[in-house]
């Protein structure tokens, strides 16, 4: 059994971010559109706004880990 090395640990956790955040923005994205055309239109335009703010957030969190290496 081999143990991950460093140089392996950050990029891994890095893509454990990124999926992340990628699952929330398709599950919001989900939510809304079922939102849409089953409750109500407004409440789904309002959390349609949440999947570019879930992928900006995490976009600014992985490009903040870069800077740090």
């Amino acid at each position: 059994m081999t143990t991950p090395t460093k140089s392996t640990s950050p990029f891994l956790r890095l893509s454990v971010v990124k999926a992340l955040f990628l699952l929330a923005g398709f599950l919001s994205f989900v939510f809304s559109v079922s939102l849409w055309f089953f409750v109500d239109r407004e409440q789904g335009l309002f959390v349609g706004i949440w999947v570019p703010s879930l992928w900006s957030l995490g976009a600014l969190v992985l490009a903040g880990g870069k800077r740090d290496e």
